[in-house]
């Protein structure tokens, strides 16, 4: 197992062990939150959510970038949104699930979601 990657200490008294966590492990936290909202058509740089059981979990990272300090959790977030839904209203579904998301699973305290508009897909599905 590589121990290259960055990760996170969560220090809590009384427990046996400790409990770290990844830095890529909160992207992808982040990824798979955003992308569960209405109007997020992807990850910018990303594939779909149906792909990623073939693919793997890494690649829901991508279009995120993660920071893990001791105050808290900075993350960044490139998004592909649906033709026809607002920005504003969609940018706040996202920063709100994927602050909810980050620290229920981790309980790490999230400080910003950032949201960057990278594309509009203007593709209409055939539902």
């Amino acid at each position: 197992m590589e121990e290259n990657r960055v990760t996170h200490m969560i220090h809590e008294d009384g427990e046996i062990g400790q409990v770290q966590i990844a830095d890529d492990v909160v992207a992808i936290i982040a990824g798979l939150a955003a992308t569960e909202c209405d109007g997020v058509e992807a990850m910018a740089g990303n594939i779909t959510n149906e792909l990623v059981s073939k693919l793997g979990m890494k690649n829901l990272s991508k279009g995120v970038k993660v920071q893990v300090t001791e105050d808290g959790v900075f993350v960044d977030l490139a998004l592909i949104l649906k033709f026809g839904y607002s920005i504003p209203t969609v940018s706040s579904a996202v920063q709100d699930k994927v602050k909810s998301a980050i620290e229920n699973m981790t309980g790490l305290n999230v400080l910003e979601v950032n949201i960057r508009v990278a594309s509009v897909s203007l593709e209409q599905n055939a539902d």
